[in-house]
């Protein structure tokens, strides 16, 4: 196959059947949930624009393991350019789908674990790497969407995986058999899980000794005997099930999704297994996913950007202020800082290396600083939207008021903006603003800037320890002229006049 269509990414979930409760009730029909739908056609379109000719080159890739032509989102990084080709990929899919298209984590997951298990095997002997290049050849071959599960539920923050209360809280091995390994917890917050076909489990955090049973990656099919998911709510989610809505929507065609995947006692076969104790690993594989999903940000979130700028503009042109000097500066302001993300995005590509392994991986300090920028300016960008928007985006009758034969007029006349703009228009694009900086598409853009891909602390953490402080301090010293062999010389210099 190499290639799914649209079309057959949607059968393909149909026949998986996977268990997802949402609002206390088992979904049936996960595919076609009013509520779930719109994320499912955010990912449908990662297949839908790899089968355009205009966008083939950025969606399809030529795989290193078959020499097919797979999807970008399965491939693994042979060059930068592989690497600045995934960012405008994402940025594009941003600008398609005005939310999270949710099937990066699984394209991180495969170039971290990828490169991760190489040096395993190096190291102790295992055949990890050998499993991992078979199970991606699968995926590629059937062109698969895979979530990539890194965040445990951590219980209590300040202790190890091992000594927590209820050793749940972090995923781990409770039973190993000559056959494989049966595993128990939960991955949170997981992006896109329920429109996955599989799930690839790291790690969350860098362990030690006596955490071995938590070192574990794995993969596993949706279905899975034992795997469940329980749906994320989002705010305004409920007028997804209002009857004939529309225009209270906002962006009705697409939205995010976050869920709670648990694992009741899942087995898996050893031939599914890329990390198994070695607990040394594990922090290089939390690392290099971090890496590669803090460098996505630099495309996804401008895609995003793109449409929220775009919305605020179209605001302020329908409430007739596009002229206004104070209202250009705000926008060339959210230009500035958006553009100024996929400056990050594609310098850490641009500098990116080759591993061990022979795939490409970004430039990690670079990286974090992108995704650490990520964690502000979408905010100011969301405020200055707001700002240009005006406060009816937020105070705006429902759409059933508008339909109302006695009080639609009225709403019609109270809330026109200029002439040549139908009252319509107008309410549609600020029910897209509200939608993407307050409702639901904000779960891909404004919480989820903060949280996603590791909190702030996380980048600060992965900026001090990436920053070379030593080497900065010894170009001081040396121009300063207090390096220890300046020092030398002028006091051999000092005893020679003497």
């Amino acid at each position: 196959m190499a290639l799914m269509t649209k079309e057959q990414y949607l059968q393909s979930l149909r026949e998986l059947k996977p268990k997802v409760y949402l609002f206390g009730e088992l979904v049936e029909n996960p595919v076609d949930h009013p509520i779930i739908r719109p994320s499912i056609n955010s990912v449908a379109m990662t297949y839908e624009l790899a089968q355009d000719p205009e966008y083939v080159d950025l969606m399809t890739a030529t795989s290193n393991l078959t020499g097919k032509k797979v999807n970008r989102f399965t491939h693994l990084h042979q060059s930068t350019d592989d690497l600045r080709k995934k960012v405008k990929m994402l940025r594009l899919l941003g600008q398609k789908t005005g939310s999270c298209f949710q099937r990066c984590v699984g394209m991180d997951a495969f170039n971290a674990t990828y490169s991760t298990t190489f040096e395993v095997d190096e190291a102790h002997g295992t055949n990890y790497h050998e499993n991992f290049k078979k199970y991606l050849e699968f995926v590629q071959e059937n062109d698969l969407v895979i979530d990539g599960a890194m965040t445990d539920p951590k219980g209590n923050r300040g202790l190890a995986p091992s000594k927590q209360e209820d050793p749940d809280l972090f995923l781990r091995v409770v039973e190993r058999r000559e056959d494989g390994i049966v595993v128990r917890g939960a991955k949170a917050h997981q992006t896109g899980s329920i429109n996955s076909h599989e799930h690839l489990i790291m790690p969350t955090i860098a362990m030690r000794e006596g955490d071995e049973d938590y070192a574990v990656a794995f993969a596993i099919p949706t279905n899975a005997e034992g795997l469940y998911m329980i749906y994320g709510r989002q705010s305004c989610d409920l007028r997804k099930l209002e009857d004939g809505a529309d225009v209270d929507l906002g962006n009705k065609e697409f939205g995010g999704q976050e869920a709670l995947v648990v694992f009741d006692d899942v087995f898996v076969p050893n031939d599914r297994i890329f990390l198994n104790g070695e607990v040394e690993f594990a922090g290089m594989l939390v690392e290099r996913f971090a890496g590669y999903h803090r460098q996505s940000y630099g495309g996804c979130k401008v895609g995003v950007g793109d449409v929220l700028i775009g919305a605020a503009a179209l605001a302020a042109e329908m409430n007739g202020a596009q002229k206004a000097s104070h209202i250009k500066d705000k926008l060339i302001e959210m230009t500035h800082l958006n553009e100024t993300l996929y400056c990050c995005g594609i310098a850490c590509s641009a500098e990116g290396h080759e591993t061990k392994a022979g795939n490409y991986q970004i430039d990690l300090l670079l990286a974090n600083i992108c995704k650490q920028n990520v964690t502000r300016f979408p905010y100011e960008i969301t405020r200055l939207a707001e700002d240009i928007a005006g406060g009816l985006m937020v105070t705006m009758p429902s759409e059933k008021d508008f339909k109302h034969p006695e009080i639609g007029p009225i709403c019609e006349k109270y809330f026109k903006g200029v002439d040549s703009v139908p009252t319509e228009h107008r309410m549609r694009v600020l029910r897209l603003i509200e939608n993407m900086t307050l409702g639901s598409a904000a779960v891909g853009y404004r919480t989820e800037s903060m949280h996603g891909a590791g909190s702030p602390q996380a980048q600060r953490i992965m900026i001090a320890r990436q920053g070379n402080l030593e080497h900065k301090k010894n170009l001081a010293r040396k121009l300063a002229r207090v390096d220890e062999e300046s020092i030398a010389k002028r006091e051999a210099a000092s005893s020679v006049e003497k």
